[in-house]
């Protein structure tokens, strides 16, 4: 291969293919099992550096052949190995059914069989590259890493044209063109022949055996497929897919109450159903006359009750409906925030309605003290987005308490359909919130009511008087709401008149703890949640506050009572399955780590590892690719709260770590390597120093300059993480025939480790662990490193004096 145009191309495609399949899955399943792509395509990168590390020879020898050949190797095995994975049966419900779960793992293994051999293909050919020219790693590594930067983007831009089921596809291209850049050659004609044959017969099967579909677990699934369903606009963008869907089922989807007909109000309208991914978000009314008089009849009510014309801050506006609601209820000033952009332009104008479309923590770390007299987050907000959770964590409460007058109020729903201990884990987010705001005694400050379904958490930066908390319990008894903590509650004499009975589920038996009598789980624990003292929830649940560095809300499965989640897998809600994805993830990545780990006491000889660092190399390649993952999710997970919104996060931070770590290992040969191990561990330093106190300084800065912001973090740091690997493959590719591939191997496997790894601990410890981790990683790379310009050294000494010995041996 005279050019590593070839090598760009392919890292484009795989990368490009990775992230399509991410999106096939979040879109035809649930996202969580997006996790088994990256895992399938660092196993198939690890598996190949095996494959090329105990038969180098041959395969050098071969790759003439093998560089004109495998572009048509490539788009057979991306195209059937695609057309095989949309006809999986793999349905995730029974999964977690125990009668019909031993099916479902024979069918994430035929993922595995289906996917893999193109990512092992990727990596044959990636190996073949670095093998093939030992001298050059460097230059290899760039073209690799800007090829998957530019793949990156490439699929991003797609995803505005394209439907994520057409991606791969159009990712079936840059294949077939690495054939053209085939040397001139009698091999040459062969290759784009069979390049082209393969890509005519990978889109027609693509095209024509295009089966791909939402399964029919998906919200959306049911209505699409009523009579007389029809799909008015569907949108394409980064963002998911948006289809705006009439059907019969379609209404305003709020918490009403059962008495709401005795108080002549009438019920939710008709409206359109706005989804993403086939995740309903959203009612769209159907026209610019919004009718909701049903408002006073809703869960959100009561604040305005306590409030004379407040003004009102909404975050989210539920397509409208949340500011038509508060005009019913007799809003004053409203601002309605509406991240979302695709809900924002679906938004009809209404009178004193002002719309906005910031980050919620923006807007209130950005609001002068007292600018409103109720934040009120609408239904559904927090599930309508992942970038969504850092509005329910205490750091963005503190910042909504600065914004409330001093009667003011916070009114948070939360949604109990699942696990009623949503409500106690919001509660205890609360408590830390107010304390994080200054409020000594948090308690007080709080009440919570609910229906069967919802609860409503209202917040205020004063105490709650007497006369507010009976406003509140007589417009709870007028409704038949449930009211389950104020300050001074007397839980016994609350029970003698429930009307949603709410019993408590014990978790590690699997069983409603049910009584003569009605009850409420959630009044049962409040009083000591809201006063920081333990609770049977705690024991069984995690329950510690979500915070700006660890947002996740739905993430509360302790793991250290894995055995009992795994017997209660059947009622666990689809939120709680990503950290069980990840663990499974983990074990497979362990096994295949374990697997290269032993390959040089298998093949030493092949690997050539007599003489060479091994122990050395055993910790400097693992390493980096642990510390780079876990920079890169880290920095993932905090611009997502920064640009509030995940997907442009990813983006950035992906495409912009790979395309200035390619630029670092293009110059890496002209740096002393120890500028880069300063460079990186400095750079993590002041991360986990000044990164918060940053983003809450300049959340409010428009959009262009925050990201220009982010890219400045991002270039100095990927550039220097762009040094070590390919300068520590220079070394291993002198140490013997295998050991070069041996190394990339390693790197791979320990990578697959990595996302997973770097997930659960995101989930249990915070983005600013795994920069701290990471600095462990390369700090621990740096101080191997030395090994082998030691090793280098000590070669090049024995050389010389053979060559002095021979020399003085030799006639004149």
């Amino acid at each position: 291969m005279n050019t590593l145009l070839p090598l760009l191309l392919v890292s484009l495609a795989s990368t490009g293919i990775e992230i399509a399949l991410t999106r096939y899955f979040a879109v035809a399943s649930w996202s969580e099992y997006g996790y088994w792509v990256i895992s399938i395509v660092m196993a198939g990168f690890a598996v190949s550096g095996v494959v090329v590390a105990l038969a180098r020879n041959w395969l050098e020898r071969q790759s003439a052949r093998l560089f004109a050949f495998l572009p048509a190797a490539l788009i057979v095995t991306a195209a059937g190995g695609y057309a095989l994975a949309i006809r999986n049966p793999f349905n995730p419900l029974q999964l977690q059914n125990p009668v019909t779960i031993a099916p479902q793992i024979l069918f994430i293994g035929l993922y595995y069989l289906e996917l893999l051999p193109f990512f092992f293909l990727t990596g044959i050919f990636i190996s073949l590259c670095f093998v093939t020219r030992p001298a050059s790693t460097t230059r290899v590594y760039a073209f690799d890493l800007g090829g998957a930067g530019l793949g990156a983007l490439l699929v991003l831009a797609l995803m505005t044209v394209l439907h994520p089921f057409r991606l791969l596809p159009a990712l079936l291209l840059p294949l077939a063109a690495m054939a053209l850049l085939t040397p001139r050659g009698p091999r040459r004609t062969g290759a784009i022949l069979a390049a082209a044959l393969c890509l005519v017969g990978g889109e027609a099967l693509l095209t024509f055996g295009d089966v791909a579909d939402y399964n029919q677990f998906k919200p959306i699934y049911a209505p699409l497929h009523t009579p007389g369903a029809v799909v008015e606009r569907q949108s394409l963008s980064p963002r998911g897919v948006f289809t705006l869907l009439d059907d019969f089922t379609e209404r305003v989807d709020t918490d009403l109450s059962n008495d709401s007909a005795m108080m002549n109000l009438p019920g939710p309208p008709r409206t359109l159903g706005l989804y993403r991914d086939g995740t309903r978000i959203a009612a769209i009314p159907k026209g610019p006359a919004l009718d909701a008089r049903y408002a006073p009849g809703t869960l959100a009510a009561a604040p305005y009750l306590l409030l004379h014309k407040p003004r009102v801050l909404l975050i989210g506006d539920a397509g409208g409906w949340a500011a038509a609601q508060a005009r019913v209820l007799g809003a004053g000033a409203i601002t309605a925030d509406e991240p979302e952009p695709e809900l924002r332009r679906r938004l009809f104008p209404q009178p004193g309605v002002a719309v906005r479309g910031q980050s919620p923590l923006a807007l209130a770390e950005t609001a002068r003290a007292g600018s409103y007299d109720l934040i009120e987050l609408s239904d559904g907000f927090l599930a309508a987005d992942p970038a969504n959770d850092t509005a329910f964590t205490a750091g963005a409460i503190a910042a909504d308490l600065h914004a409330l007058s001093p009667q003011g109020i916070l009114s948070i729903p939360v949604s109990i359909r699942d696990f009623p201990v949503y409500a106690l884990r919001m509660m205890a987010t609360i408590r830390a919130g107010l304390m994080q705001a200054g409020v000594a005694q948090p308690a007080l400050h709080v009440v919570a009511y609910r229906s069967a379904w919802n609860v409503r958490l209202l917040v205020s930066p004063q105490p709650w008087d007497a006369s507010r908390i009976k406003a509140i319990r007589k417009f709870c008894d007028d409704r038949s709401f449930d009211v389950s903590y104020y300050p001074g509650i007397d839980v016994m004499a609350l029970k003698a008149n429930i009307y949603n009975d709410l019993p408590a589920i014990s978790f590690a038996r699997g069983e409603v703890e049910s009584s003569d009598n009605a009850d409420d789980s959630i009044a049962d624990e409040a009083v000591a949640v809201m006063h920081g003292q333990p609770t049977d929830s705690a024991r069984q649940f995690d329950l510690r506050p979500a915070t700006l560095d660890r947002p996740m809300f739905f993430d509360i499965l302790r793991l250290d009572h894995l055995g009992t989640i795994l017997k209660r897998l059947e009622i666990l809600p689809q939120q709680e399955l990503g950290p069980l994805i990840n663990l499974a993830v983990l074990a497979q990545a362990l096994v295949i780590a374990l697997v290269v780990l032993l390959l040089p006491l298998a093949a030493p000889r092949r690997i050539g590892t007599k003489g060479a660092p091994l122990g050395h190399a055993i910790i400097y390649f693992p390493a980096l690719g642990l510390g780079y993952l876990f920079i890169e999710i880290a920095l993932i997970g905090e611009a997502s709260l920064y640009l509030d919104d995940a997907t442009t996060a990813f983006a950035i931070v992906l495409s912009g770590m790979l395309i200035f770590s390619g630029l670092g290992s293009m110059a890496a040969s002209r740096f002393r390597l120890r500028v880069a191990w300063c460079a990186i561990l400095v750079i993590l330093g002041l991360c986990m120093a000044a990164l918060p106190a940053v983003i809450l300084a300049t959340i409010g800065w428009p959009l262009p300059l925050r990201v220009i912001l982010l890219l400045t973090l991002i270039g100095p740091l990927g550039f220097a993480l762009g040094m070590p690997f390919p300068m520590g493959l220079a070394e291993a590719s002198k140490r013997g025939q295998g050991f070069l591939p041996w190394a990339w191997a390693l790197n791979g496997a320990f990578s697959v480790i990595a996302t997973p790894l770097a997930n659960l601990g995101a989930t249990e410890f915070g983005f600013r662990y795994l920069l701290g981790a990471a600095a462990v990683f390369y700090g621990m790379a740096w101080l191997s490193y030395p090994a082998f310009a030691s090793v280098r050294v000590l070669a090049g000494a024995a050389a010389a004096r053979r060559r002095k010995t021979d020399g003085k041996a030799s006639p004149v």
